[in-house]
């Protein structure tokens, strides 16, 4: 791992804490009651609870003042997604909970830095290759200190992750119509800690997302933008912390290892 700067070394050493304290141990090994629903394919584990308490306090103590956003103070206190709109800290404490609950990689912890709405600072950690993918508004985005340009996969169909299961009817029937004979369909990691990753690191080219709720995307967005790929709302218009309502209300959510990748998918929906 190259150097890092005194900030990005200090959240990777938080993030190692987290994993070897909290999530590792606890990797196949949560007991039953260790296991909640708090919707409809929407479990939380102790793993999450206690991941973000402890990142909230750190982060509290290394920049004090700053608001804390995570996710679930947001489920527990819907308000606290007032302060997305300040200068704020936003968790993922457990990215992949549906995964790491099964027993399957990937998952991941995500913090992002953000001010008047939008991300300045992303962090992206994947535990079980303590691969740190991080990014600074206007520097680039580097994986472990080593700074990268996002590439596509070179295919002549562009793979595409989707979460078909997520769609409804008519959208997966668009789906079979515009976007399978022209791209290879695969299915989504179910951690956006992963997704953006595969779509600078070339293994992925294209990725819709349906949900964009700010703990799963803000980094993401800002780190693979930085990589010199493209993710932004259908319409074009840029990703805000502070949308934070469902995609409905802001045209979903697209990240593309180019620019050009990024501009055919979408002309294809609109065709």
């Amino acid at each position: 791992m190259s150097e890092l700067s005194p900030l990005d070394a200090e959240i990777r050493d938080l993030f190692r804490f987290a994993s070897q304290r909290s999530i590792l141990p606890r990797f196949r090994a949560l007991a039953d009651d260790e296991i909640e629903m708090k919707g409809e394919d929407d479990p939380v584990t102790v793993v999450d609870r206690e991941v973000e308490s402890f990142l909230t306090e750190a982060l509290s103590k290394l920049a004090p003042g700053v608001a804390v956003v995570g996710e679930e103070a947001v489920a527990a206190d819907a308000s606290v997604l007032e302060n997305l709109s300040q200068q704020c800290w936003i968790i993922d404490p457990l990215d992949g909970t549906a995964n790491f609950t099964e027993g399957k990689h990937p998952f991941g912890i995500i913090i992002a830095l953000a001010d008047a709405g939008k991300a300045v600072a992303g962090w992206l950690y994947d535990p079980n290759s303590d691969r740190l993918c991080h990014a600074r508004a206007g520097e680039g985005a580097f994986v472990n200190g080593e700074k990268i340009t996002a590439r596509t996969t070179g295919k002549a169909q562009p793979v595409t992750a989707v979460a078909k299961q997520f769609l409804t009817e008519d959208q997966r029937a668009m789906v079979d119509e515009k976007l399978a004979p022209h791209y290879t369909l695969v299915d989504i990691p179910r951690c956006a800690a992963e997704q953006y990753p595969r779509l600078a690191l070339g293994e992925n080219d294209i990725s819709s997302f349906k949900r964009t709720l700010a703990w799963d995307h803000a980094a993401g967005v800002l780190w693979l933008n930085e990589a010199g790929g493209k993710a932004a709302r259908l319409d074009g218009s840029e990703y805000r912390v502070d949308q934070h309502g469902e995609s409905g209300d802001f045209k979903g959510l697209l990240g593309a290892s180019s620019p050009q990748l990024w501009d055919e998918f979408v002309g294809r929906l609109q065709a």
